[in-house]
């Protein structure tokens, strides 16, 4: 990003940090417990899964994409290493985490093709994928659940790892943070993606295919996904058909509360972070305020149509921005 836009990104991640600030600080005035170490670490394992996704959902819009067969990748990837465990209980968690990359690879490269190899548009194949993975979920499991008492302990035990007062769960999805930051910032791929997605005409004169860094977001969010089939798996000790369903609306309104732009080439790894956080405290103070968690599913459908008109604005914004450069 040239560094006007690079200035309104960090003003808009610092507005959106004191935004969640003022929530916690609002939530703790009427409960104080809600800020006690304790809570604040359960708020961010219970935010880990959301921020892992909402970092592949970000490449994905950044290059002007939308995937909404994450949640049914999660889904699909999750019981078959739920299945897995099931029937070979002391095969250990590495083959388990291995099996889940791959498989959720492999599902996040079909959306890729599709989209890059046919030039279909990415909402209709992604709608039509996350239908295809739901139905093969049916299939494998015959619409049966797997429960705890099925999974063996060290695939439950393994992500509930404490090291300095936070799960593995949580220091997961802080290496991976710390990870796309790096990536996003200092790396050809990173430069790639912000290009792809913010100027296709102008990156294919530069010698970037922008539906091949479509195809290479598509595949990475789909390994991310696949790895959170089997946190998921683990961390609430169910496998069932309707796993994780219509959690892909929570993964996109994250990435649009965190700025990041539908039209594409626009977004920042913190701002995608304060996004995820901002709703993880929504949804962990709603039933201490009496509020149905339900509820949550209308508040996502509201940010997203707020965060579009927002978006729409910043296209002008940046439209603005690089006629001034031009000139």
């Amino acid at each position: 990003m040239i560094p006007m836009m690079q200035n309104s990104a960090a003003r808009r991640d610092l507005a959106l940090g004191v935004i969640v600030v003022l929530l916690l600080a609002s939530v703790t005035a009427a409960f104080p417990q809600f800020a006690q170490p304790g809570n604040l670490a359960e708020i961010l394992d219970d935010s880990a899964i959301l921020i892992l996704l909402a970092l592949g959902q970000m490449l994905v819009i950044l290059t002007r994409g939308i995937d909404l067969s994450i949640a049914a990748n999660l889904a699909l990837s999750g019981m078959l290493v739920a299945l897995l465990n099931k029937n070979y209980p002391g095969l250990g968690v590495a083959p388990v985490l291995l099996i889940a990359l791959v498989s959720g690879t492999l599902l996040g490269a079909i959306n890729g093709l599709l989209v890059w190899r046919l030039k279909l548009p990415p909402i209709v194949v992604t709608l039509g994928t996350m239908s295809v993975y739901r139905g093969v979920i049916y299939l494998l499991s015959g619409g049966t659940w797997v429960n705890d008492n099925h999974m063996s302990p060290q695939f439950l035990g393994f992500i509930r790892y404490e090291l300095l007062g936070l799960t593995l769960l949580s220091w997961l999805a802080i290496f991976a943070v710390a990870a796309f930051a790096v990536v996003m910032r200092y790396t050809v791929l990173g430069r790639n993606l912000y290009t792809a997605g913010g100027n296709p005409a102008a990156a294919t004169y530069t010698g970037i295919d922008p539906g091949r860094m479509q195809c290479i977001a598509y595949t990475i969010c789909g390994a991310i996904a696949g790895l959170c089939g089997y946190l998921w798996v683990a961390r609430f000790a169910v496998a069932y058909t309707d796993i994780a369903l219509g959690f892909e609306l929570q993964v996109i309104a994250a990435c649009l509360i965190g700025g990041v732009a539908i039209a594409g080439g626009i977004g920042t790894v913190a701002g995608v972070v304060l996004g995820c956080l901002f709703i993880g405290v929504i949804r962990n103070a709603l039933p201490l305020i009496g509020i149905s968690p339900f509820w949550q599913m209308g508040i996502n459908g509201l940010v997203i149509v707020v965060a579009a008109v927002l978006s729409a604005r910043r296209r002008e914004d940046k439209r603005a921005i690089l006629e001034a450069q031009a000139a």
